[in-house]
């Protein structure tokens, strides 16, 4: 039976790439879905892409008064069954409002209060403060701040960012007095920072899909370049263009640790999808610098490599048996690596074939 689906948000890459990782299975009877996309943005790219959604609405912003009486009308025009909540501001404004829905329908929101800890970048860093699990690191105000009470609390060169926000909003390497002022001066947007210690090594990700406080899915991934990275100073835009699919059981276990200490300070369930964020310091110890409470751009990347959590997460909303699921740590057979470029479909291939087809001098390039 058709099911319709509303995803928030479509002009950013992610809500695209749930989509597309869907459509990576084999429709049956059973799981068919329609997709309705709306964007506060007339302009947003998802809108007119008719290759993933029947649908689409132009709406309000989440905070605005119209928003809500927007969204029911969608869901009671396009018969919505359930809807997939995207951008990090829609994520908290249902979360904390979902009562505010004419009708119901399946959705899979994080609890509030956890939500609303971990969207804050300081603030989930003060839910974890005490534990191996997060470097050092300090709040910053743009408009007063100690240079080296900095240094002395976390070292220098250490990173800075904007407390909010995605795509490496604010996103530096700090080395000198001079360059954070700089730096600070130029986004002058940004009312609030973290600064971290800086952790040299690799950028990784553990996804965890939750239902109602059992953890039914992971999979792990490594973020190498971005896509657009020469625009961005840090050299970080928050959208990969290469990475790795991995199999990091560690990652899997000191996330769960997370996001149980998180639950439990909080006094949330955990319900959800969360996206926890990894670099290793210089000793190669992963520490976790956010948690996402939403899917991430290369979603349809780890999906095309196996590990396709929109799907599951569908067909979970829609799973009368849910306890009955089982947990599945997803593992690759072989070393892969993604492909991603500005609205293109991901590339998934084997990093040898890769290394082989590509070595110079395994070939001639050019015969004159």
């Amino acid at each position: 039976m058709m099911k319709n689906i509303l995803i928030t948000g479509v002009g950013g890459p992610t809500p695209r790439s749930f989509v597309r990782a869907v459509k990576l299975i084999d429709h049956t009877p059973e799981n068919q879905y329609r997709f309705i996309g709306v964007d506060c943005n007339p302009l947003a790219y998802g809108l007119y892409d008719k290759s993933l959604f029947d649908q689409s609405y132009v709406i309000p912003r989440a905070d605005d008064e119209a928003y809500w009486s927007v969204i029911n009308n969608i869901i009671s025009k396009e018969h919505i069954d359930a809807a997939i909540i995207l951008p990090e501001e829609e994520v908290l404004e249902w979360a904390k409002n979902r009562s505010r829905l004419d009708q119901r329908i399946h959705t899979h929101l994080p609890d509030y209060q956890l939500a609303r800890a971990l969207v804050n970048k300081h603030a989930m860093h003060k839910q974890l403060a005490g534990s191996s699990l997060i470097p050092k690191f300090i709040k910053i105000s743009p408009t007063s701040f100690n240079y080296q009470l900095i240094v002395d609390k976390i070292g220098e060169p250490f990173w800075i960012r904007s407390t909010k926000g995605s795509s490496g909003l604010g996103s530096l390497k700090i080395e000198s007095e001079g360059a954070l002022r700089q730096w600070i001066s130029i986004n002058p947007k940004v009312n609030e920072f973290i600064a971290t210690e800086y952790l040299p090594g690799r950028n990784m990700a553990c996804k965890m899909l939750y239902f109602d406080g059992e953890l039914k899915r992971t999979a792990c991934a490594e973020r190498i370049n971005y896509i657009m990275a020469k625009v961005a100073p840090s050299g970080v835009t928050g959208n990969t263009s290469f990475g790795r699919l991995i199999n990091e059981p560690k990652l899997v276990e000191l996330s769960e640790q997370a996001l149980q200490m998180i639950s439990s300070a909080t006094g949330a369930n955990l319900h959800g999808i969360f996206t926890v964020d990894y670099k290793e310091d210089r000793s190669g110890t992963p520490n976790i610098t956010e948690i996402n409470v939403r899917h991430v751009a290369f979603t349809s990347s780890i999906a095309a490599g196996g590990a396709n959590l929109p799907a599951d997460t569908l067909l979970a909303l829609f799973d009368e048996n849910i306890n009955g699921m089982e947990r599945i740590d997803y593992t690759y057979s072989e070393p892969f690596i993604f492909l991603r470029d500005v609205d293109a479909e991901p590339i998934i291939m084997s990093e040898e074939n890769l290394l082989k087809e590509y070595n110079i001098g395994s070939h001639v390039a050019y015969q004159p």
